[in-house]
């Protein structure tokens, strides 16, 4: 029995455009809590990056804070201030340099924010109402942002985009997607305002759109006649009540469609899981999104696609680019591999005793061995 070479991975893609990627495989965003204490990447990072970025197509890195206030995670890098475009620029080059395409992803955390990471220790949000977290309970209760604090906001994922570009990289990612400040907005979980930023399904689009213009405005201003990509990732539903639903979801494709971006991002933890409200159709989120977003942009799809045949199988769905995330931190030659017909070779269990030889930062690699049902390891 002869192996597959599922080709069809490994096929070039150009984005409208006319970005080109070098294949249809993307490393997904992951946060690695292993930025310096002020912001700028850390050698450890460097050094991650550099592993993963070989073999994809693209690279889209963790998410970095537009802005002091929307800080998430420990360790996490910045964008928020000009001081820190030569330490931005260290990550695109190392990505650049290993052959892919190098794409920031912005954000603000909002009410998921840990106060001790902010400068006044104040979680914000659309709305003064708290997360609900996995286990029970509740999050701090953010204070609402007034009118002038969002503005201030929106400029500052523009400014971010500048330096993005002053540093090198080859595109940006708006944040929208995992519950935090962008989704917020258009959350009826978290929005409760009756203001023009919220109310009704058209208001709570209003700030992912004005932060998509201004992203938009700031690369047709900084990029000048380069290929600058923008894309925008997305959670299709939530499981609050009230939550965004596909019905809201798809309202979103086509609110961002009709603007237009470069790519829709879908975030899922399983690729093929299914809806729960909000349609009738019984087919999975991914095949009705890229059935509404309708060829007006390509999506991308991500979701425990841990051997070249689930990947394969992905891209029967009509998503034009597959992301991995748990199977790189797993497998960093897992591209590579598939280049080399020995997709059969790609590791789908954690080794937990190979830290250093695949490159992961400490806290990171306490935060995967620590967590169970994370992904699959070795026993």
């Amino acid at each position: 029995m002869t192996e597959r070479t599922f080709q069809e991975l490994l096929e070039p893609y150009a984005f409208a455009n006319g970005a080109a990627l070098k294949n249809r495989v993307v490393m997904a965003p992951m946060t690695n809590f292993a930025a310096n204490p002020d912001g700028t990447v850390s050698d450890e990072e460097l050094a991650y990056y550099e592993r993963r970025s070989g073999g994809v197509g693209m690279v889209i890195t963790a998410c970095v804070y537009v802005s002091a206030g929307g800080k998430g995670f420990p360790g996490e890098f910045g964008a928020d201030k000009d001081e820190l475009i030569p330490s931005l620029k260290r990550l695109a080059d190392t990505i650049k340099g290993q052959g892919a395409k190098a794409v920031l992803q912005i954000f603000h955390g909002g009410r998921q924010c840990p106060p001790d990471l902010l400068p006044d220790g104040q979680t914000v949000s659309a709305s003064a109402v708290p997360a609900e977290l996995p286990g029970g309970g509740q999050g701090p209760v953010p204070r609402e942002l007034t009118d002038a604090e969002i503005e201030s906001i929106i400029a500052a994922f523009g400014e971010t985009t500048r330096r993005a570009i002053e540093a090198g990289f080859d595109g940006v990612e708006i944040h929208g997607a995992n519950g935090y400040l962008v989704q917020q907005f258009f959350s009826p979980h978290s929005n409760r305002r009756e203001d023009r930023w919220g109310g009704s399904l058209e208001k709570r689009l209003t700030f992912p759109l004005a932060v998509l213009r201004e992203v938009k405005k700031a690369a047709a201003k900084h990029a000048g006649p380069e290929a600058f990509i923008v894309g925008y990732r997305f959670s299709p539903e939530e499981p609050e009540t009230p939550g965004i639903t596909m019905a809201e979801t798809f309202a979103l494709v086509d609110a961002l469609t009709a603007e237009g971006l470069d790519y829709l991002h879908v975030s899922l933890r399983e690729f093929w899981s299914l809806p729960h409200r909000g349609t009738e159709d019984k087919r999975s989120r991914i095949e009705q999104i890229v059935d509404r977003a309708g060829g007006k942009a390509p999506v991308i799809g991500v979701g425990s696609l841990y051997k070249a045949e689930d990947a394969a199988q992905a891209l029967n769905s009509g998503v034009a680019l597959v992301a991995l995330g748990r199977p790189l931190l797993i497998d960093p030659d897992w591209v590579e591999k598939v280049e080399a017909d020995r997709a059969l070779d790609i590791e789908t269990e954690l080794d937990p005793s190979a830290q250093e030889r695949l490159v992961i930062p400490n806290y990171l690699w306490g935060a995967i061995t620590n967590t169970p049902g994370w992904m699959p390891v070795k026993g």
